[in-house]
Order: C-alpha cells, then structure tokens, then sequence
C-alpha cells in the first residue's frame, strides 16, 4: 500500500561511549521508520535521497517505508536465481511429482545459462545437479544437507545469478532461449525436453511480470522457429496381434518376474491402457464374467515418481487420470482373451492389499525400470534381429498404440475409440491417422480412384464401381 503522508525529520546523533552514530528517520502513513550509518555524510546522504522522493511526489510503501522508485529497483534486481526459486516454490503444490521434477531441471538449465562471467571457476554439471535436488527443491531445501562442494557451488551461482533486469539486453535473452534449445556442448534437445525447458523459462518469465520485476517477456522479440513435435504415431511400432501374443508368451518366460506381468502387457495391448493406468488397476476396477467381453473400469494412475518429488515421500502416489478431473473414471472393454489373462492372474499371484492386480512379492508398486527391462529382453528373444532393431513395439507404451490402431481399423467409430482411450476425438485422429487400417486403406483407396478414372475397366472386370456420391458418404 502506497501513500503520500510522509515527514522526514532532522538527523539525530546518537552519542556511544567510543563512537557516535547517526540516524535518519521518517515517517509514512503514521508509521515510523530509520536507519542508523556510521557517519554524518552518509546520513545526510540518505536523507536527501528521501527529500528529492518527497518533492518529486513520489509515494512510499507504507510496509517498507521507501519511495517508490526505490520499491521498483529492488524488484528488478532481483536475480535470476531469486526469482526462479520463488517461482518454483509457489507452483509446486500444484504440481504432479514428475511436473515437480521436469519445471526443476528447466528452471536449473536456464540458471547455470544466466551466470557472470561465462568462464567461471564452477563445474557447470554439478551445479546443474545441486540446483535440481536442492535449489528447486523446497522439501530438500529444508532438510538437506549439502556438503562443503556443493554448498561453494550453489553459493556461487546464487552469488554470480544476473538481475532479471539483464534479460532486457537482447544477447542475454537469446542467450537464455538457446539453454532451451541445445546442451552445453551444442546438440539439440528432443522436441520434448525443449519444450519443457522452454515452457519452464516462460513461467519464470511471467511470474517476475507478475512481481514487478520485468515489465514485457523479452522471448517475445525471439523469432527463431521452435522445433515441431511428432505427434503422429508411426505405422511402424505397431504389432500384429500374432506379434502380440509371441511377445506375451516370451515375457512368461523371463525369470520369477516375467510370470507377475503378462497379463500387465495384455492390459496395455487389448485394453488399451497406459502402463501408469494399469499398475493402478484394482480387481474391484474389473468386471470378468464367465463367458464373453468384460470391462475396466478405472480413476485413477500410479505414475512412478522420485520420492523427493511427492508430498509424502512415496515413490507412486496415485492421481487422477491423464486428461481427466480428480475422481472422473473412464471405461474400456475388456475382450475373452484379456478376461481370460486377468483371472489366470489373479488365480496365481491374487492381488495387493489395497486390491492392486500388479505388485511386486513384497506388495511395493512394479518400476517402470523393471518391466522396461522384461520388456527389453523379451523383444531381443522373440523378433527377428530385423524386427529387434525397427522401432516395433519398442516400449511397452507402443501396446497401447497397437490397441487403439486396432480398434480404428476395425471399424469402431472415432469417438468411441477417443472414449475408451482417453482422448478427444481431434487428438485420437491426429495421432492415429497413419495407423488406421494400414496397408488395406491405401488398398481401398487405390480401387476407388482407378473404378472413378476407369470405370470401364472396372466393369470388364466384373467389379462393381463405387460411384462419387458413395465414395463421398463412405468416407
């Protein structure tokens, strides 16, 4: 709160035993404030300072007592570093474990990127690694302990951080996007990594518009083209259902785990599910009768998280689901083969106590490391050398793709798909466009162009030619 109520008195001596101080005061709104210096030059100094605000008309910050041009110069010197921790600090309840960790790395790039001197005594990449896990990290922040090389190196970026002011100067704000772009030995980043980067950049940018700190986003006078995200799923990772049911096969064979995740990856193949979504699965999430299709239905995923990224120190706190409301849940069918998985599974390993399908022998939640691994050397028995080193099925993710092409291709009605996937039909069709139907679709497509080019050649062949109005409804 600002106000122009404001009294500056006289100096006043204050006379010690072997010095005498002095001490400006004044006051703002009824508020009184001062400031004791150690010579009479430096008072008066100050004094002035605060006369020449008065006469100005300036206003004074009722809190702080300083004029205001002062309150807006400390503002823009606050550095980088300052202002990336503030920022941090105030998204992260808001923020999932892993978004906690990916806006960390962001903010720590950009930091190491806006320090003076360029050639500095710190080793760039253990900073980088202190500002991620310490820095950007209020729970550790608070209870770590940093060792005497690591506290000199945070120290010292913290101490060397540029003002937010300095990313007005255009080479300091290209330099900031570049951090984004490419590493410190020049190779680009993946789409993205950059993105993330990016995005982390832009917030911290937003937030010091928000504190008075910059007054404009100095990226916006950027105009390099960002990389373009792939966001079409290649024809090439999707298996044939007989390539599935190889690869399933060969997981039950991979040592005492393989067996605890075949039916895992048959979720991820016939039911269409991420894997964050299926290690959440409950038995009380499924619907498996006797005979035909059953269902799935679920609300809630298990992505794994670092435990200093959660609230509560667990590695797989469950959220909500992708694209969805806390508690909205979403349904997929459940096809004989996949009900027939599920019960041999349950029948065999039963479940966790929480009701969990898929756990580890001692009830924790399966990492993403261990059935990556599974995954990994039950490719490298089952495909061909050829097939093993194609992108086919080269995550387990890829599961879910081969799922969802397969529904397309059947012939199920895109917004259904988009339900069960937990899409919106828009990104389903987006994604998914070069998956449907595969080769066929060209196959199809070529007959109806030659029966419009040719239609007498299509009718000496005894075909009978799709006319303009079919094609046009059909498709």
């Amino acid at each position: 709160m600002l106000s122009l109520d404001v009294r500056i008195w006289a100096i006043a001596p204050i006379k010690r035993a072997k010095k005498t101080t002095y001490k400006v005061r004044w006051g703002v709104a009824g508020q009184q404030f001062g400031k004791t210096y150690a010579s009479k030059q430096l008072a008066e100094s100050r004094r002035s300072e605060l006369l020449a605000a008065q006469r100005r008309g300036e206003s004074f910050d009722c809190e702080l007592g300083l004029p205001e041009s002062e309150i807006r110069a400390m503002r823009t010197n606050v550095t980088w570093y300052q202002n990336a921790i503030e920022f941090m600090d105030t998204v992260w309840p808001a923020l999932a474990p892993g978004s906690r960790r990916k806006l960390a790395e962001a903010l720590a790039t950009v930091t190491v990127a806006l320090t003076e001197p360029m050639i500095d005594p710190v080793d760039h990449a253990f900073a980088f690694r202190w500002l991620v896990n310490w820095s950007f990290n209020g729970r550790n922040r608070l209870s770590a302990i940093q060792d005497e090389e690591a506290a000199s190196a945070v120290e010292w970026i913290a101490a060397h951080s540029l003002p937010m002011s300095a990313l007005t100067d255009p080479q300091l704000a290209r330099r900031a996007y570049n951090s984004t772009t490419t590493d410190s030995f020049g190779r680009p980043y993946a789409v993205n990594t950059y993105r993330n980067k990016k995005k982390g950049l832009n917030g911290a940018i937003r937030y010091a518009i928000e504190m008075g700190r910059v007054d404009a986003n100095p990226l916006d006078r950027i105009s390099t083209i960002p990389p373009k995200r792939k966001s079409a799923v290649d024809r090439t990772v999707v298996i044939s259902p007989a390539q599935a049911r190889s690869l399933l096969d060969g997981v039950r064979g991979q040592g005492p785990t393989g067996p605890r995740l075949v039916a895992f990856f048959a979720v991820l193949y016939f039911a269409g599910l991420r894997p964050s979504e299926a290690l959440a699965l409950r038995i009380a999430d499924c619907h498996l009768p006797e005979q035909g299709w059953g269902n799935l239905r679920f609300a809630e995923s298990v992505p794994y998280a670092n435990a200093a990224w959660t609230d509560d120190g667990q590695t797989s706190p469950r959220q909500s689901l992708k694209h969805r409301a806390r508690g909205q849940s979403r349904t997929v069918p459940a096809c004989p083969e996949l009900v027939a998985h599920l019960k041999a599974h349950v029948e065999a390993f039963g479940t966790a106590s929480d009701g969990r399908l898929f756990f580890r022998l001692d009830g924790g939640p399966i990492r993403h490391a261990t059935y990556a691994k599974i995954w990994a050397r039950t490719r490298a028995q089952v495909l061909t050398p050829e097939q093993f080193a194609s992108p086919l099925a080269r995550r387990p993710y890829d599961l879910r793709h081969a799922a969802v092409s397969t529904w397309l291709s059947a012939g199920v009605p895109a917004p259904q798909v988009a339900e069960w996937a937990g899409h919106s039909v828009e990104m389903l069709l987006s994604t998914y466009a070069k998956c449907i139907d595969g080769s066929d679709q060209e196959t199809r497509a070529h007959r109806r162009i030659d029966a419009l080019l040719n239609p007498a050649d299509e009718a000496a062949s005894g075909g009978e030619p799709e006319t303009g109005t079919q094609m046009g409804h059909g498709d």
